[in-house]
């Protein structure tokens, strides 16, 4: 029977073993399908080997499971290394190994899987911001020390525009705050908080921005790492600060603010001053400004006693009295000088106009004498130098008058006096 079987079997169409495994491989390769084929598993195995990274992905229910291998040209460029118990989603084509007439999966990139997908592309927006220098420390701008107008951006239904409304109420009365109201949950959050933030903008009236919502799920808060609302935050014309839920983890829009804290009633708190703390402050200060004055105060009177004290041991009171007195006496004993030379320079004027009294010629001529002159005005001292007829002024004390010679009388002249002879005359 096996042998009429084997009669029925025609000898020339069987197929080798090669050929075989490469006709199945042209059927795997050329499907278009199969040439670049995402899939998801979780990783059951994983050996690093020189000439590449050779790891299984099955279902999480273990029904099935594929071959995979990363060729260390490519291991360099995966998003993510495959560890055993991990979730991930593989790029790659079906290829197959004819020395065992396995299929396998050509790797060319591994992602994570749900969760680790979306922190995947978290981490490649952020280092994308990062580049752009959106998170730089110099492009954040101070809050206003006392703002006037604040402008608070959250969901009208949330507990944090109640805590936000309180908080402020309580430390700064009187403050106008601006409500635009947001979605912060779900896939229409990004745009209506963009619109929300551009309302308050276009407003003007607002000197800062509060962008808040309370806690959450980390899918909940998803919103705050949008990229449209990150780059709104980062455009706003006004100072931001974000208060947003109770994670630790700061969101991407945290990053970019100006300011962030991490619950809405730490944002309030934050952006104006506690007029309650302000008063108690300006007496503080009031309090240590007075003690300032008076440790000053007390310093310099105590550093002018102690010059009074060292003044007093210098005795220089005594020595300036001492001076005084000296100065005194010096004073009196020039006068006396003074008033000495003044009497003997009066007493000798007085003499030589006691003098000159004597000798001047008017006094003669008020005893009786009188002075005679000739034409010529020469004084008459001789009869001898007289002529007859020659006209004589006679001046008298009071008065002058003219008169003329008629007579000469001892007319002889006057004899010279003879020398006395030496013995040098004959």
């Amino acid at each position: 029977m096996i042998s009429d079987f084997a009669d029925s079997v025609r000898l020339d169409t069987a197929l080798s073993v090669s050929g075989l495994t490469d006709y199945i491989r042209l059927l795997l390769e050329q499907d278009e399908s199969l040439r670049q084929v995402w899939v998801t598993g979780e990783v059951s195995s994983a050996n690093n080997h020189r000439s590449g990274l050779f790891f299984t992905l099955q279902d999480t229910d273990g029904t099935a499971a594929i071959k995979c291998v990363a060729w260390s040209s490519q291991v360099a460029k995966l998003a993510q290394l495959p560890v055993s118990g991990e979730q991930i989603i593989v790029l790659g084509s079906i290829r197959l190994y004819p020395q065992r007439g396995e299929y396998q999966l050509t790797v060319w990139q591994v992602l994570p899987a749900g969760v680790g997908l979306q922190a995947l592309r978290f981490q490649q927006l952020r280092n994308r911001l990062l580049a752009e220098g959106l998170f730089d420390t110099a492009r954040k701008r101070s809050l206003p020390l006392h703002p006037q107008t604040i402008a608070v951006v959250t969901s009208p239904t949330a507990a944090a525009w109640g805590d936000i409304q309180q908080t402020l109420k309580q430390r700064y009365p009187g403050l106008q705050v601006l409500f635009s109201p947001a979605i912060v949950q779900g896939e229409q959050a990004p745009d209506s908080i963009v619109k929300a933030i551009a309302r308050v903008e276009k407003d003007g009236r607002a000197q800062v921005l509060i962008l808040s919502r309370g806690g959450g799920a980390v899918e909940e808060l998803a919103c705050f790492n949008d990229e449209r609302v990150v780059r709104a935050v980062a455009n706003c014309s006004i100072p931001v600060i974000t208060g947003i839920g109770h994670q630790r983890d700061e969101s991407l829009t945290d990053l970019v603010a100006d300011v962030c804290v991490h619950t809405p009633t730490a944002a309030a708190k934050t952006v104006v001053p506690s007029l309650t703390e302000l008063y108690t402050q300006h007496r503080q200060r009031l309090a240590a400004l007075n003690e300032a004055v008076l440790t000053s105060q007390t310093k310099a009177v105590n550093r002018l006693q102690t010059l009074r004290n060292r003044l007093r041991n210098l005795r220089l009171d005594r020595q300036v009295r001492e001076e005084l007195q000296k100065l005194t006496w010096q004073r009196q004993q020039l006068l006396q000088l003074t008033m000495r030379r003044s009497q003997q320079a009066e007493q000798h004027l007085e003499m030589l106009r006691q003098k000159l009294a004597t000798l001047d010629p008017k006094a003669v001529l008020q005893r009786g004498y009188a002075v005679v002159r000739q034409e010529n005005g020469a004084i008459a001292r001789t009869a001898h130098d007289l002529i007859v007829g020659q006209e004589l002024s006679i001046q008298l004390a009071q008065g002058e008058v003219t008169v003329k010679v008629i007579e000469v009388k001892n007319q002889q002249p006057p004899k010279r006096k003879g020398r006395k002879k030496t013995h040098h005359e004959t």
